[in-house]
């Protein structure tokens, strides 16, 4: 079994593996990330993929309650 995460972005007919690394984001939340360039239709695009874990970002400390 391979440890490399992969996502497969199909557009106009024409499919590409990307290689996506795990993250942590500046908000908190946990998942993966992915940027790669593909042709498809015959013109070059930018791809970007961003997988968020749904309700892993940390909750909010509740704040001192105030006298």
């Amino acid at each position: 079994m391979s440890d490399v995460n992969m996502a497969t972005i199909q557009l106009c007919g024409d499919k590409q593996n990307f290689i996506i690394d795990k993250k942590d984001f500046k908000t908190g939340s946990k998942g993966y990330y992915g940027t790669g360039k593909m042709v498809a239709g015959g013109k070059r695009y930018q791809i970007s993929i961003q997988v968020v874990e749904i309700g892993s970002k940390p909750k909010e400390k509740e704040e001192k309650k105030k006298e």
